[in-house]
């Protein structure tokens, strides 16, 4: 921990302390338990430099983004949908967004950026935090991962989905799948229904 909220050493590293997480790509890695601390990052950023070589390179190149910024988009999908085919889906709302230089208006960064990770609704209130994560205040990219992306993440934001989707709210069967929209109107529509979903059961908050 001593290491990661170190700026100098991070920086050798080729990260900052705020996105430094995007060096660690889930996995099963073999580690003697006599490791250091120095050990470990070093062969964490050995293995984050394997897995951005070759063809996930060249896409990210493709894209016009860093592996870094591709960690942080991933982040956010993983926070919105733990379905695995829908992954690909929800990432090309935001690259769509993106594309339009809209702002990113992703949910999981409000509850990130409050810290409050028991929240269960997202409210409107929650839009007013100040904070770099708040993605319905900025229009950029936050800081930093809101978590560590699976694999399964970050090739979804490499080969997201190309549509026309500008929107995406749960669905209101709760069975952790969206609905998704290309006008605001049929957003509404969809998200309606999922708030009358959540007052039937008596989430508010």
């Amino acid at each position: 921990l001593n290491l990661l909220g170190d700026e100098d050493y991070v920086a050798r590293l080729g990260f900052t302390t705020e996105n430094v997480l995007c060096m660690f790509i889930p996995n099963t890695y073999e580690l003697y338990w006599n490791t250091s601390a120095d050990q470990f990052l070093q062969r964490m950023k050995k293995e984050y430099d394997a897995f951005w070589k070759g063809r996930r390179a060249d896409l990210a190149r493709s894209l016009n983004y860093t592996p870094i910024q591709l960690s942080i988009l991933a982040s956010i999908v993983q926070k919105e949908t733990n379905v695995r085919d829908e992954k690909p889906v929800v990432a090309g709302v935001y690259m769509n967004r993106l594309i339009k230089g809209w702002k990113l208006e992703a949910d999981p960064t409000l509850v990130y950026a409050l810290g409050d990770f028991t929240v269960t609704r997202v409210l409107a209130a929650f839009k007013q935090v100040v904070s770099p994560y708040n993605t319905y205040m900025y229009e950029v990219l936050p800081p930093g991962p809101i978590c560590l992306p699976e694999i399964s993440s970050l090739d979804a934001v490499l080969n997201y989905a190309r549509h026309d989707y500008m929107y995406f709210c749960a669905k209101e069967d709760f069975s952790g799948r969206h609905s998704f929209a290309v006008t605001y109107t049929q957003h509404m529509e969809n998200a309606r229904r999922f708030q009358k979903a959540l007052d039937r059961r008596g989430i508010r908050s």
